[in-house]
């Protein structure tokens, strides 16, 4: 299915968050997620179905100072 990832289209096969991210290389990152501009806190990502045309963001933290 096609989708957006941090505004670029990108194709994936599974259907909900937690395997998208897996698909996509996430797996045990820790990151934020927003599909179609709502945060997803991690313990729903198993049970949030992404759909044709749904914009997600993934969004590591960064380090510094």
């Amino acid at each position: 299915m096609q989708i957006s990832l941090n505004g670029k289209p990108s194709e994936v096969s599974a259907g909900r968050l937690d395997r998208v991210l897996e698909e996509l290389g996430y797996q045990g990152a820790k990151v934020a997620t927003a599909v179609n501009g709502s945060f997803v806190p991690r313990p729903v990502r198993g049970a949030t179905e992404l759909h044709e045309g749904d914009a997600l963001e993934v969004i590591a933290p960064m380090q510094g100072g």
